[in-house]
């Protein structure tokens, strides 16, 4: 078995295709598990939205389940086996616990996803290409560690929460090819602690390997101590076209190998089993 359970739909606003599409390209790509989550809904402090401009708003719930069940119908007409599983990626903000517990109420959800992709207050989306400009200026003034700092603590405190069951691009913060100098396992180390004590599973994301970074998310090193403190692993290709479902699996499955992994887990209804890499 094999499966890809981080992709999107255009509803984040950033993403393209069809239901149809996307599970054609799951069947084809050789998948016997296709997870939809995409970018959840999430609420200003004053209750409003929207948030941001590349995710749904909570009135297209019901629209997203729509989408789901869209996918669910093509791939049951199709001659190949494939499960269509379906959860969200949800956002790590201040006090955002309350809110990701409404949004895991909403839907028997397979699995949520937990992401960081805001820091200082949840006032920069530090991976959005518009800030290419601040990165720079940041690295030219030395800034890295504070930023590197700042995000990992953001990351712990995703994973201490326990509200997830994978958490997403752990090393999202490199995107830009930005990274303190040195052994970077002082910042990994207690994160991975906080992860394996939630007992939530990790992706191997290969969307990092087409961003300036030109490195799945995480790197070699936090895989090996992810594998040694006995942490799971999904492989993901976070696609947001048809195309780029299950993009560099296999080299994906090479690195996972050579960090430790023999086995990458399969999450039904937020039950877990494994299958050989």
């Amino acid at each position: 078995m094999s499966a890809d359970y981080h992709t999107h739909t255009p509803l984040c606003l950033h993403a393209e295709g069809s239901p149809q599409e996307y599970v054609d390209a799951a069947i084809n790509a050789g998948l016997s598990e296709y997870g939809i989550s995409c970018h959840a809904p999430l609420q200003k402090t004053d209750g409003s939205e929207p948030f941001d401009d590349w995710r749904m708003l909570s009135s297209q719930i019901p629209e997203y389940l729509e989408w789901i069940n869209a996918a669910k119908k093509h791939a049951k007409k199709s001659n190949h086996k494939i499960n269509i599983r379906c959860g969200l990626e949800c956002d790590w903000l201040p006090n955002c616990q309350t809110w990701t517990r409404h949004l895991r109420s909403l839907h028997p959800w397979d699995y949520l996803i937990g992401s960081v992709h805001y820091i200082g207050e949840s006032t920069w989306d530090f991976d959005n290409p518009k800030w290419i400009g601040k990165w720079a200026k940041s690295q030219q003034n030395a800034d890295i560690h504070q930023i590197w700092e700042l995000y990992w603590n953001t990351y712990t405190k995703m994973a201490d929460s326990g509200l997830y069951d994978i958490l997403a691009h752990p090393d999202l913060i490199k995107k830009f090819g930005h990274k303190p100098p040195g052994d970077l396992s002082k910042y990994y180390e207690p994160t991975i602690d906080a992860i394996a004590t939630s007992g939530a599973i990790i992706e191997l994301n290969t969307a990092g390997l087409h961003k300036p970074c030109q490195e799945a998310y995480p790197d070699t090193t936090f895989l090996e101590l992810a594998r040694d403190a006995g942490i799971d692993l999904i492989i993901s290709s976070d696609a947001h076209h048809p195309s780029e479902v299950a993009r560099d699996r296999q080299k994906a499955s090479t690195i996972a190998k050579a960090a430790g992994y023999t086995h990458t887990t399969i999450i039904n209804q937020r039950q877990r089993s494994y299958t050989p890499l």
